[in-house]
């Protein structure tokens, strides 16, 4: 018997060379105590074996042999599919996709689709020309129109038979991620038709070519509100600073405009301002930059002993100045000691309609770590903590409370 919050998620393997990056999805998931039940189409036994599978997911793999024989109290598929919280499907074949998008099923795995409820994640991989054929992408678009499928598509590269074009499997890293947002809104999309216009990362204010006034934002809280609203089925645009690769390829299907300086973030987000439903201002722009920029690096004897500032664009305020009455502005407060009092100041001083206070003097938490805290405040008076958690997870509790501000 599982625990009552254990999430149950069903790993349907499909038949295909892909199914080898399905065991590091099944390690992970399990490792951090999801009940995970791998179910194996008879082609996935011929690249994965199911003692891998039940090894990596601490729980028995399930086979059409299981599927077919009388040793359950009551059908397999039925209690599968009742118990599942997530049904997971990849590598989602040709073969897999045609049989759900026609509602047929002859196997456990399409048997146990049916027989539930839950959100569906279909993860496909296969060769490209079989990909783009028509009738392939005719049921692959039949399926996204299901409110109950969400997707994650192939992507592009060199595949197994050594063709380059899109057919690859997702990374595991991002089928994980799109599993944990699932889990969390139980596969609701309530941002679709929304534009969310997000800010990340620090900006960076030269002095000379090398040397600058920065912060140690590493635009993770960001990307964690990119990822968690393309989730909640938003169309997201991500304006970020300086920024690691893994996570600018962390964003699939999120637009990203690159920026450096303050000024930089500032015109891309006027630009991308008039399309946004809700502004989110995550990043950590400095309040200074100096006041001349040599184009040539200084001598370190010619350095300023004492070296002259000048302000920076103040991006929220501007553009709180500037949004409709339909669009909602939400900022980030970073505070050391008591975060709430200057964070509600920010709010009212520069007329967003939310603030989040995080803390960044505190383990675990603000700039570089892969969770955080915080106070999220709402304009009318609005109050809600949010304890330690992964940033993601903060995230979506960011859109929850967002949502129940209502609309302007």
């Amino acid at each position: 018997m599982r625990a009552a919050t254990t999430h149950r998620v069903i790993l349907g393997i499909g038949g295909g060379i892909a199914a080898y990056k399905i065991c590091e999805v099944a390690s992970s998931l399990a490792k951090i105590g999801v009940d995970v039940v791998p179910v194996m189409t008879a082609g996935a036994q011929e690249f994965v074996t199911p003692l891998s599978l039940a090894t990596l997911c601490r729980h028995p793999a399930y086979t059409d042999r299981d599927f077919w024989a009388a040793t359950h109290s009551r059908p397999l598929h039925i209690d599968l599919g009742e118990s599942a919280d997530l049904l997971v499907i990849a590598p989602l074949t040709a073969n897999t996709l045609g049989k759900l998008a026609h509602g047929l099923a002859d196997n456990l795995l399409t048997n146990t689709v049916l027989a539930s409820t839950c959100p569906v994640l279909l993860v496909p991989a296969m060769n490209t020309d079989m990909w783009q054929q028509h009738s392939v992408q005719r049921n692959w678009q039949q399926l996204l129109a299901d409110p109950r499928y969400h997707a994650i598509a192939p992507g592009a590269g060199r595949l197994a038979c050594d063709r380059v074009g899109q057919g690859r499997l997702a990374e595991p890293q991002e089928i994980l991620a799109v599993i944990d947002s699932l889990l969390l809104t139980r596969g609701q999309r309530d941002l679709a038709g929304k534009h969310l216009l997000i800010s990340a990362g620090s900006t960076q204010e030269y002095l000379d070519p090398v040397r600058f006034i920065g912060n140690p934002s590493t635009g993770k809280m960001g990307v964690a509100l990119a990822q968690a609203a393309a989730h909640r089925g938003a169309a997201v645009t991500l304006v970020h600073g300086p920024m690691a690769v893994e996570h600018r390829q962390a964003l699939t299907g999120v637009q990203q405009i690159a920026v450096t300086t303050a000024a930089e973030m500032q015109q891309a987000l006027v630009a991308q301002l008039p399309q946004a439903d809700w502004i989110i201002m995550a990043a950590a722009v400095a309040d200074v930059r100096p006041r001349d920029r040599a184009p040539q690096k200084l001598p370190k004897a010619a350095l300023p002993d004492q070296l002259p500032l000048a302000p920076v664009p103040d991006i929220a305020a501007h553009l709180a100045s500037l949004k409709k009455d339909h669009q909602r502005l939400i900022g980030f407060a970073a505070q050391t000691g008591e975060i709430e009092s200057p964070a509600r100041q920010k709010l009212q001083r520069k007329g967003l309609d939310a603030i989040v206070a995080n803390p960044i003097d505190r383990a675990n938490s603000g700039f570089g770590s892969d969770s955080n805290q915080a106070i999220l405040l709402g304009r009318s008076g609005q109050r809600h903590e949010v304890p330690a958690c992964a940033k993601r997870h903060l995230a979506h509790q960011i859109y929850d409370f967002v949502n129940a501000l209502g609309d302007r």
